[in-house]
């Protein structure tokens, strides 16, 4: 009788708790203290983009090229490693929600020591069959060349962003976002200082153009992982979260975390695959069209960031939520996290209409080239309207732990989107301003397919 008094007391308290969680704790200011460091942490992570991007845009139109198609091929083998964590995070998210502490720190450990020889096995494949890969991928002599000389330097980050992504999916998993603000910072300043220094020869360092590039970043993302270290073993509850244990191989948790992870690793896989077959079209079009779409790129990367971390906020958010017993209260969520999406990128549309060149001069001070641009900036204006709600649903969809819906919704979005490419870019050579209107494609139909999903399927009872 005691032990049948103490449940129904915890339920009463389980129903409390979900109470706080729904009409509370996730208002929109408690949305946006989980998403605010994750937007920071982003905006600072997408420096290096940014920097290598600007810097190389007063190099050369071949540099700047180079660095688009190599940095793309390097996100394509990353998104294995952050697909992975994505289902960690979920996972760790749950236990979270759950209050099982002592289990987040084996998922994140057994995470560390997948990831790290993930890093090892493809860093070993990349180096045999660099070259030739690159050469399927790109026509143009100049930027093949370019490129290979990058990605000789710029895979050795594989094995320092393949641990440090399993530091995001920790610090998200448990929502305690703002120390990943604090590491982007330090990544950002190592790699805006060392991109200046090595890039044009400063403070005593030796010019290396491209090179001096991807150098800075492979150090920007080492000193992102001393940091991950340092700050977990100084003020991370160690005993709390199971992270004090020395970490063994267990092919059964492993096992677990794949089955979740495995859909987003391919989702995330098949995404970038798709980004880099859009550049490869534009790459065909020509040396000026490719440094366009890479200015492009890079601007609507960063606008996109605040999307980007309500989104990761949402997926963690609801995981928690489903966790605590909240299910319920899960469409009501991501309704009032795509509200505060939309508020925010409203005014980034904004600012990109009437300022365009403000924001294109960043990159480069070529009158014909900012003229260029321009048509493209206004075209992922829209893109971005669409993106500040499909982005929020399909997250949440991840959050659930339904990762393979997950992946089956964007791989039909994919498909579509992968026609509409090879039309317009291979087939018609469209200017690039036609080719973005891929973007606008691509999220309208991952929108409507979330939506109807959430709406119709039943996810309310996944068990991970």
């Amino acid at each position: 009788m005691g032990y049948e008094a103490l449940s129904s007391w915890k339920k009463v308290v389980s129903l409390y708790a979900v109470y706080t969680l729904l009409y509370m704790q996730y208002s929109n200011k408690d949305i946006w203290n989980v998403s605010y460091p994750i937007l920071l942490a982003l905006l600072a992570q997408n420096v290096i983009n940014v920097t290598d991007t600007a810097f190389l845009g007063h190099v050369g139109e071949v540099e700047l090229g180079a660095s688009a198609m190599g940095g793309l091929l390097y996100i394509c083998i990353f998104t294995v490693a952050f697909g992975f964590s994505t289902g960690a995070q979920i996972m760790i998210a749950r236990r979270n929600g759950e209050g099982r502490f002592r289990d987040v720190g084996p998922v994140m450990m057994q995470g560390c020591l997948f990831l790290f020889a993930t890093a090892a096995v493809l860093f070993g494949l990349s180096q045999w069959s660099m070259p030739t890969v690159v050469r399927m991928l790109i026509s143009s002599d100049n930027i093949y060349d370019a490129t290979c000389e990058f990605l000789q330097w710029r895979m050795f980050g594989f094995f320092f962003s393949f641990v440090n992504v399993m530091f995001r999916a920790l610090y998200v998993g448990i929502t305690r976002t703002k120390v990943l603000t604090i590491n982007a910072i330090i990544m950002a300043v190592v790699n805006v200082f060392l991109d200046y220094a090595l890039i044009f020869g400063h403070f005593g360092l030796p010019e290396m153009g491209l090179k001096g590039a991807a150098i800075a970043s492979v150090m920007a993302e080492a000193a992102s992982f001393l940091f991950g270290v340092i700050y977990t073993w100084l003020y991370v509850d160690l005993k709390k979260y199971g992270l004090n244990r020395w970490p063994q191989w267990d092919s059964a948790l492993l096992g677990r975390i794949l089955s979740i992870s495995c859909f987003t690793m391919v989702q995330y896989f098949i995404s970038m695959a798709t980004w880099f077959v859009f550049f490869m079209a534009v790459e065909r079009l020509g040396q000026r069209e490719l440094a366009i779409a890479n200015i492009i790129r890079s601007i609507y990367i960063v606008l996109l960031i605040p999307v980007q971390a309500l989104s990761t906020a949402a997926n963690t958010l609801v995981s928690n939520l489903i966790g605590a017993g909240g299910v319920d209260g899960v469409m009501r969520l991501m309704k009032r996290i795509t509200k505060v999406s939309l508020g925010i990128v409203v005014v980034c549309v904004l600012l990109t209409v009437f300022f365009p060149k403000m924001f294109l001069s960043i990159y480069t001070n070529e009158a014909a080239l900012l003229s260029e641009s321009v048509p493209s900036l206004y075209v992922i204006g829209v893109a971005m309207l669409v993106a500040a709600a499909a982005n929020i649903y399909f997250n949440g969809i991840s959050g659930t732990g339904n990762t393979q819906a997950a992946l089956w919704l964007e791989s039909g979005t994919l498909v579509v989107y992968g026609i509409y490419v090879f039309w317009v870019g291979w087939w018609l050579q469209a200017p690039v301003a036609v080719c973005f209107t891929t973007e606008i494609v691509y999220y309208a139909l991952l929108f409507f397919s979330s939506l109807i999903y959430l709406k119709k399927a039943k996810w309310q009872n996944k068990k991970i």
